[in-house]
């Protein structure tokens, strides 16, 4: 609310401006009131208004007066209305001098004194919030309201005057989708407008609005372009090149239909919005309402069997299977004409089965959580090409981590296998044996079993056999065929042959060595 007082030695021409002007509508309220300018010289130092309004002939100290003293006094930074029953040009001329906003005549118009309070309202309005920001958030601020308030016609005046747009007839909404890469800093909304202003004559007076970063709203005056539709279109596909080049990236554009006034202009808006949404469905970079507003979307996820095949795909890690697959998913969003919210839900429907997966392979919960602020990183204003890169990526690193966690369960399920060799090297166990306990085919077993430890089954289960043989030699006197027994050897002569293979002597030379040397 901005502060008014009002001033008038008049009390019915006071209290009628109270009952006439619809003062809270105009985010103003009336403060004070003083029935001479001395009167309210001292009530401005005390109240600080934003606006007086005030007769010129009162006495003590009238209007011009009152006006020039204010002027006088630094720091003091008031609007003022002049309200006046004489006609005299002087009185207006004086005024002007004086920098007073409007002169208004008695007996005084109820439609023309609100008008003009009305347009001064958002002009006082504006200027607040440039003071305590700047000029781009200012344009955005008022953007913001235009196009989501439903407007009556004689209240679009003054958000054409706060926009530079007084005597414009003809507006259209263009939304501007700025294809930045995943690396790269979204645009700033300062940023869109050097480059938008940098374009031909009048581009500068275009009102820009960030609905989310890296997709700027623009309000572009209709009333210069000719030749229709196709007019159009080409002057749209002229602006979004010439922001590409000046932006160094690539962007679409999405207009909604033309609007004959100001107050249409939230139509326009949600026409462009809606457009937006046909995004992944059209390969042109500027999509317009009217040529896609009988164009059917798909709303809902992809199949839950096309997800399945891709997550399996992953699994097995064949990385030729699940590239294609992810290349038909996309080409299925284009061709059905999926909306940006069924992709994120179609492709949200995947990761969440993918981290399914890994958190079943007792995956880490931080390189699970990576993975999947990966996934779902803010992808809005990318187009289709961008999304499936971006989501290939993904893919590729989720198949990469669960390789890596097949690899460790591998590792951990050999770990396991040597560990029940090491403490049942006595028993009658083999390679078969062992791989039926583990649920494993032997053969792949005994590849795993070398792979990781650099040794054939046989080897080292027979050097566990006879390191232990060996101990017994040395610490017992138990005959030959006891040792081989307790060892795991089912046969003396065996066990023999093998301690002489390995050791290159036998057991009792290897034993008599030792007492030759006691």
């Amino acid at each position: 609310m901005f502060k008014v007082l009002l001033v008038d030695d008049e009390v019915y021409v006071r209290k009628g401006l109270l009952e006439l002007i619809p003062w809270e509508s105009l985010k103003l309220s009336i403060v004070g009131e003083a029935n001479n300018g001395a009167e309210a010289l001292d009530m401005i130092t005390q109240l600080e208004p934003d606006l007086v309004i005030t007769d010129i002939r009162m006495p003590i100290l009238d209007g011009l007066d009152l006006i020039r003293s204010v002027n006088e006094h630094a720091g003091l930074d008031l609007i003022f209305i002049i309200i006046s029953g004489f006609h005299d040009f002087k009185y207006a001329q004086q005024a002007l001098r004086y920098g007073v906003h409007d002169y208004i005549l008695k007996p005084i118009d109820e439609e023309e004194m609100t008008a003009a309070l009305r347009k001064l309202s958002y002009a006082m309005g504006r200027k607040r919030i440039a003071a305590l920001t700047n000029e781009d958030l200012t344009t955005s601020a008022i953007m913001e309201a235009l196009v989501q308030e439903n407007l009556q016609a004689e209240d679009a005046e003054p958000y054409a005057a706060a926009l530079g747009l007084e005597g414009k007839s003809g507006f259209l909404y263009a939304l501007t989708e700025i294809h930045a890469g995943r690396r790269d800093k979204p645009a700033t909304v300062k940023q869109f407008q050097e480059a938008l202003h940098s374009l031909e004559e009048g581009s500068a007076g275009i009102p820009v609005f960030e609905q989310q970063p890296g997709t700027f709203g623009m309000l572009l005056c209709t009333d210069r372009t000719e030749g229709g539709h196709g007019g159009l279109m080409l002057h749209l596909e002229r602006l979004r090149a010439a922001l590409s080049e000046r932006l160094n990236t690539g962007l679409s554009l999405y207009a909604g239909d033309p609007v004959d006034t100001l107050d249409h202009v939230h139509r326009s808006y949600a026409e462009a919005n809606e457009a937006a949404r046909h995004k992944y469905a059209e390969n042109t970079g500027v999509i317009m309402y009217s040529d896609v507003k009988d164009k059917p979307l798909y709303v809902f996820d992809m199949s839950p069997v096309l997800a399945s095949q891709l997550i399996m795909q992953l699994e097995e890690g064949n990385k030729k299977d699940y590239q294609e697959t992810v290349n038909r998913m996309f080409r299925l969003f284009h061709e059905q004409r999926f909306t940006p919210q069924a992709v994120a839900g179609s492709l949200s429907r995947c990761m969440t089965g993918i981290i399914g997966v890994m958190k079943e392979m007792d995956g880490n919960e931080e390189e699970i959580l990576r993975l999947k602020e990966l996934a779902e990183r803010r992808h809005g204003p990318w187009n289709l090409q961008m999304l499936e890169e971006h989501f290939l990526q993904a893919i590729q690193e989720a198949a990469e981590y669960i390789a890596r966690l097949r690899k460790e369960h591998c590792l951990g399920g050999i770990k396991l296998v040597k560990r029940y060799i090491d403490t049942r090297y006595r028993e009658n166990i083999s390679l078969k044996s062992i791989a039926a306990e583990f649920y494993m085919n032997a053969v792949y077993l005994g590849r795993l079993f070398r792979k990781t430890y650099g040794i054939y089954f046989n080897d080292y289960l027979l050097e566990l056999r006879i390191q232990e043989a060996k101990k017994l030699l040395r610490q017992s006197d138990l005959r030959m065929y006891e040792i081989a027994g307790r060892v795991g050897f089912q046969n003396a002569d065996y066990f023999v042959t093998q301690f002489e293979k390995l050791e290159q002597i036998s057991p009792s030379e290897y034993r008599n060595m030792l007492i030759d040397k006691e």
